[in-house]
């Protein structure tokens, strides 16, 4: 694992240098560019790889609710004291150097539930077992939303995955899958017609049930809670969406075709990855990337400039090291003694797989643009930071597992 994590944090630097090139600063170590900066995020981000190392590994489950409480006391702090960045107030600006609190608030937010979860007097059967949970979860998502930073807050639904382990029942699931595409096509459709179709299938269903006083009164509870949910995500889009974020909606859904607006960078991006032809351009021959055509090439949409310049091929490489990565996490975390090793494990994967699915599934047009980075691979120090504390904790925990139980 430890030469995945090397081989996600090198080529992702060379990709930041490819995306950003300057011929006026050529050397990838100049400081002045955002690839000599990224060099020296790496050399930091080794450096607090060591710290954990070090770290007895105790530490991490003795003092996980701690380290949550500071981060969420960070969190709330950046809502005062923090600078505005790209409309979100979600940094601390010191000098030169911008730090995010949201990171490190996803290693903080798993350490806290796995250490929840893994207490003896942990109960399933209990409410107050499902909803503590949650709560962890809600918390820091709320505060980050409140930041104006909502690709981070949604990251941590992943981390509902993790009760799933841990025996909550499948129906919540279904539920929210089924949450999930009544809200596309309550988006997509006028509400009228949605609310029939509807009807339509809860008649339908009663065909096949049988027909007693429960079941039908089941039913029709169903259908006006989902007829309810259509009423109020329609009247929340139109009246307290910003403009902005109803247009992307749309123009995911592809209701509306804003080429040169909302659309405008997810277009660029996709010309890029699919110019790139099954072997690429070469290494610093991507036009699309050389010549700025696609905004925020080096974070948030860096996987463009692996398409474009490595082709099909080398962006298939990169996908199968990032689902190579979470599967190894979850077949480690399986052999763990210790609840808590295994716990933290599947929301170490959680958290790492959204961010790659997600992320990759915005650059070519998949998911919607929410501006999260792909981790190991976009420029940043906070990112890089948070990533590499959350997979080292978890790497830490399986070279002692048998110390553990």
């Amino acid at each position: 694992m430890l030469f995945i994590y090397l081989l996600l944090v090198i080529t992702g630097w060379v990709n930041i240098y490819a995306a950003v090139y300057n011929d006026q600063h050529a050397s990838i170590f100049d400081l002045s560019q955002a690839y000599g900066k990224q060099a020296l995020w790496i050399v930091t981000a080794l450096g607090l790889a060591l710290m954990v190392m070090l770290t007895d590994v105790k530490f991490f489950p003795a003092f996980a609710y701690i380290i949550y409480g500071s981060t969420i006391l960070l969190l709330i702090a950046v809502l005062v004291l923090g600078k505005e960045i790209s409309g979100s107030k979600s940094w601390f600006q010191i000098g030169s150097f911008a730090l995010q609190p949201a990171e490190f608030a996803k290693f903080a937010t798993t350490l806290a539930i796995a250490r929840y979860l893994s207490t003896l007097d942990f109960d399933k059967q209990r409410p107050k077992s499902k909803i503590i949970p949650l709560i962890l979860i809600g918390v820091p998502a709320l505060l980050i939303l409140l930041q104006n930073d909502t690709g981070s807050a949604i990251v941590y639904t992943s981390l509902v995955l993790v009760l799933y382990r841990q025996g909550l029942s499948g129906v919540i699931l279904l539920i929210g899958v089924a949450t999930a595409m009544l809200s596309i096509v309550t988006l997509m459709f006028d509400r009228y017609w949605v609310i029939g179709i509807l009807a339509v299938i809860i008649a339908a269903m009663m065909l096949f049930i049988r027909r007693n006083r429960k079941n039908i009164m089941t039913l029709i509870g169903i259908f006006i809670i989902a007829a309810a949910f259509t009423f109020a995500l329609d009247y929340a889009f139109e009246n307290i969406l910003e403009p902005h974020q109803k247009t992307r909606i749309n123009v995911l859904l592809g209701k509306e075709i804003d080429l040169k607006g909302a659309g405008y960078n997810v277009n660029q991006s996709k010309i890029a990855i699919g110019s790139g032809g099954l072997v690429g351009k070469g290494f610093l021959k991507g036009t699309q990337t050389k010549f700025n055509f696609v905004p925020e090439q080096s974070t948030d949409f860096i996987f463009c400039t692996v398409g474009e310049e490595w082709g099909f091929l080398g962006a298939l490489f990169v996908i199968s090291l990032y689902i190579y990565l979470c599967v190894r996490i979850i077949l480690l975390a399986e052999r763990q003694r210790s609840d808590f090793s295994r716990i933290y494990g599947y929301g170490v994967a959680s958290i790492l797989f959204f961010h790659f699915f997600v992320n990759i599934g915005m650059t070519i047009g998949l998911m919607p643009v929410v501006g999260i980075p792909l981790p190991f691979y976009s420029y940043g120090g906070s990112s890089l930071w948070a990533f590499t504390i959350l997979v080292f904790i978890f790497i830490k925990q399986d070279a002692n597992r048998l110390q553990l139980v």
